[in-house]
């Protein structure tokens, strides 16, 4: 593979694990993975959560990839670009813990923005977390924002309809 496809493949990978991290919370998260991802949504002063397992599955899945893109592990029968693909993941992996559990969750730091599209991304996640359970909500993905007025005119729909229980501080 020439560089500029190698660039263009890991580009594409993180790009597009932002689909898949939207449609994996918003439909397995929040449905029948709750589960795990429950206590993430509830007050608690642990170091770790049962949440912290989509991480692993994260990760298993750019570790296959980059297996799939080895030779030594594959023999004649490698992906070259699945290399490429599994650092796209990872690189979107370390994306996300810096964001979600640093900058939004304040796992690792204590930093809260104040202006820009960070104190944009703290915004919309907060909002994500105004509802009271796994059904409605808003903003699902994790490195693109919506703007949060439209979150929250979304929220007070969802909220006025009943698909939603949201927290009283919230629109």
């Amino acid at each position: 593979m020439s560089i500029f496809a190698i660039i263009a493949t890991v580009l594409a990978s993180v790009i597009a694990m932002e689909f898949v991290a939207w449609a994996s919370h918003k439909y397995i998260m929040h449905g029948f993975g709750w589960g795990w991802h429950r206590d993430h949504h509830e007050p608690h002063d642990k170091a770790l959560e049962k949440n912290d397992l989509y991480g692993i599955v994260g990760a298993v899945m750019s570790i296959s990839m980059f297996a799939i893109g080895s030779p030594l592990i594959m023999g004649a029968s490698y992906w070259e670009p699945g290399t490429w693909v599994g650092l796209g993941i990872m690189f979107y992996g370390i994306i996300y813990t810096l964001i979600h559990d640093g900058l939004v969750h304040q796992r690792y730091f204590k930093y809260v923005p104040k202006r820009g599209y960070a104190k944009r991304l703290v915004q919309a996640h907060k909002l994500h977390h105004a509802t009271i359970g796994k059904e409605g909500g808003v903003s699902f993905g994790f490195a693109f924002a919506r703007d949060p007025a439209k979150l929250k005119a979304e929220l007070k729909q969802q909220r006025e309809a009943g698909t939603a229980v949201v927290r009283d501080a919230v629109g």
